[in-house]
C-alpha cells in the first residue's frame, strides 16, 4: 500500500507519493504543487471550500468564516473549544479533521488509491520549552489524521525531510544545516553527506514563523491606525485610560481572527468608540469587526512585509476596504524595528543546534534555507553573521520538505 507523504503546513500544505523511486508531488490544488492551508465556511450549510476555493471566496465578499494557520492551535485547549461554525457547531479538531480528510480523497483521486497510510512532517517542538504540550500537539494532529481515515500514521521532522530532499546542495561530503522557517515555526538541522545519504547529526526548533512576522508588521504599522496607543476617558472621574491590547492581538494573529467577531466584543468596542479621545481610529476598528475585515487586513499586512523585503525595500498596507484612502507605509527600516526582537532567537536556536551537533559554525559548508519565510531578509543576514564561510543556498521553498517525506516513505 502506497504511504501519502504529507506536509500539512502552518500556511501551505501539499502531498506526494513515491513511485519507482521517483518523487510524484500529487495536484491537491489545480496548477499548483501546494494549497493554502484554509477553509471558509459559507454562511448557512454550504460545504467547506480549502485552500485558493477559500480565499477566492473571501475575496468575493462572500458571507462565511474564513479560516487560517490551523496548525497553530495544536496542542492547546482552543482545538477542542466548540463554536458555531458554518450553521453548525464544530471544533477546530473537526476543522482540521476535514481539511485532511480532503488532501486524502484529492490524493486518491489522483493516484486512484484509497490511501490509509501516512508519512507526515511535524515541527520539531510544535511548542517552544513545553514537552507536555508538545506531545499532545502531535497526540492531536495523529487522532486528527485518524478521524480522516488514516489507519496508520507516522511522523518526521520537517528539516530532516527537508535535508533528504536538499542535501545534495551541501556537495558531496559537505556539512550542511537546514533552516525551515515556516507559517508557524522555526526548524534547524544539521547534517554531513555519507556515501551520498545525509546523516542527521541534530534537530532543534522553536515556535516562531510567518504569522510571527505578520503579528509584529501589524501591530507596529497597521493597528495603530486602528486606535492601538491611544486613550481612554475614564467612565466615572477624571483622568484616561490606555486602550487595551488584548483586541490588536487577536487582530493581528491569524488564528484568532474569527473569534474576534462574538458579540460581547462588538459590544467592548463600541463603548470604547464612545469613550476614545480620538474616536477615529477606533471607529474603524468598529468597522472592520462590523464588516468582519479581519482577514483582508491580515493579507493586506502580508502583502506590506512581502514587498517590503523585496529589492525596492518599500511596501504598503493598503486598508483601503476600512476607509477610503487609507494605508501604511512599510519600509525596509521600519520592517527590521518590527522584527528586531525575532533576531536574537533565530541566530541562538541555529547556534544550539551546531552546539548540538558538536559543530563549531566555521565548520558548515552550506547554509540552505527552506521555507516560505526563509525568504526573509532577517534569516539571510542572521544565518550569514552566524556562520560567514558558508554557502548560503535555497532549496525548493514550498515543497523540500513533502519531497524528502516522499523520500523517506522508501525507506520504511
Amino acid at each position: 500500500m502506497t504511504t501519502l507523504a504529507i506536509d500539512f503546513g502552518t500556511s501551505n500544505s501539499a502531498v506526494a507519493v513515491l513511485e519507482n523511486g521517483r518523487i510524484r508531488r500529487l495536484p491537491i490544488e489545480q496548477g499548483s504543487d501546494t494549497l493554502p492551508t484554509a477553509v471558509f465556511f459559507p454562511a448557512g450549510r454550504g460545504d467547506m471550500l480549502i485552500g485558493a476555493a477559500a480565499g477566492e471566496a473571501l475575496i468575493a465578499g462572500e458571507e462565511g468564516r474564513y479560516m487560517r494557520a490551523l496548525k497553530s492551535v495544536l496542542g492547546t485547549s482552543l482545538l477542542h473549544e466548540s463554536r458555531l461554525i458554518g450553521g453548525k457547531r464544530r471544533t477546530l479538531s473537526d476543522i482540521v479533521t476535514e481539511f485532511l480528510k480532503a488532501l486524502r480523497q484529492r490524493a486518491g483521486a489522483a493516484t486512484g488509491v484509497s490511501h490509509t497510510r501516512a508519512l507526515s512532517g511535524r515541527p520539531v517542538h510544535f511548542h517552544s520549552n513545553d514537552p507536555t504540550r508538545d506531545a499532545q500537539a502531535e497526540a492531536d494532529l495523529r487522532a486528527c489524521y485518524h478521524a480522516a481515515g488514516f489507519t496508520q500514521v507516522d511522523f518526521l521532522p520537517e528539516p530532516e525531510a527537508a535535508a533528504l530532499a536538499s542535501h545534495g546542495l551541501s556537495g558531496e561530503t559537505g556539512l550542511g544545516l537546514i533552516v525551515d522557517i515556516g507559517g508557524g515555526t522555526s526548524d534547524f538541522t544539521v547534517f554531513r553527506n555519507d556515501k551520498g545519504q545525509p546523516r542527521i547529526l541534530a534537530s532543534h526548533g522553536i515556535r516562531l514563523g510567518g504569522t510571527d512576522f505578520d503579528h509584529a508588521v501589524s501591530m507596529a504599522h497597521a493597528m495603530p491606525l486602528l486606535g492601538l496607543g491611544g486613550a481612554l476617558r475614564r467612565e466615572m472621574g477624571e483622568g484616561v485610560l490606555p486602550v487595551p491590547r488584548a483586541p490588536y492581538l487577536d487582530l493581528s494573529t491569524w488564528a484568532k481572527i474569527p473569534f474576534l467577531y462574538a458579540p460581547e466584543t462588538r459590544r467592548m468596542v463600541a463603548d470604547m468608540v464612545k469613550l476614545a479621545v480620538d474616536p477615529m481610529p477606533m471607529a474603524r476598528f468598529q468597522t472592520v469587526l462590523t464588516e468582519e475585515l479581519g482577514h483582508d487586513l491580515a493579507f493586506a499586512v502580508e502583502r506590506g512585509k512581502i514587498a517590503a523585503n523585496g529589492a525596492a525595500g518599500q511596501g504598503r498596507i493598503d486598508m483601503t476596504e476600512i476607509e477610503r484612502g487609507l494605508s501604511a507605509q512599510v519600509t525596509q527600516e521600519s520592517l527590521d524595528a518590527a522584527l528586531k526582537g525575532y533576531r536574537d532567537d533565530l541566530r541562538t536556536a541555529a547556534a544550539e543546534t551546531l552546539a548540538m551537533a558538536d559543530c563549531a559554525p566555521g565548520t558548515l559548508d552550506s547554509v540552505i534555507l527552506v521555507g516560505g519565510s526563509s525568504l526573509m531578509q532577517l534569516v539571510t543576514d542572521e544565518m550569514r553573521a552566524l556562520c560567514p564561510g558558508a554557502e548560503i543556498r535555497t532549496s525548493e521553498a514550498f515543497t523540500a520538505v513533502v519531497d524528502g517525506l516522499a523520500l523517506a516513505t522508501g525507506e520504511s
